[in-house]
């Protein structure tokens, strides 16, 4: 017997994915029973969430973000960038400074 193909909504694969995602101390399979869906639907729409939340961040794809999440995005990006080079420089200064001390 062949299973019936069924439609699901955008907002069940958004609320399943979002279930998983939140269920730590839950498996996929026991999440994908609750739901009534197979365990390897539930695993397909979460890797397909994964993919498109990548691209999403990489800049690519059609996005769910507005233009100005998209330039929040970036600019917290580079200043990201800029306090982590700022951290090395100091914890390579300390470095320095605490050698000096003990001499």
């Amino acid at each position: 017997m062949v299973a019936k193909r069924r439609n699901f909504p955008d907002e069940f694969k958004r609320d399943a994915v979002d279930l998983v995602r939140s269920s730590k101390d839950r498996t996929l399979t026991d999440i994908a029973r609750g739901l009534g869906i197979h365990l390897e639907t539930l695993r397909k729409w979460v890797r397909e969430d994964a993919t498109r939340c990548s691209r999403t961040l990489d800049g690519g794809g059609d996005s769910s973000m507005s233009a100005g999440e998209q330039e929040e995005l970036r600019r917290l990006r580079r200043e990201n960038a800029r306090l982590k080079e700022d951290n090395e420089i100091l914890r390579k200064a300390a470095a320095y400074f605490a050698r000096e001390t003990t001499r």
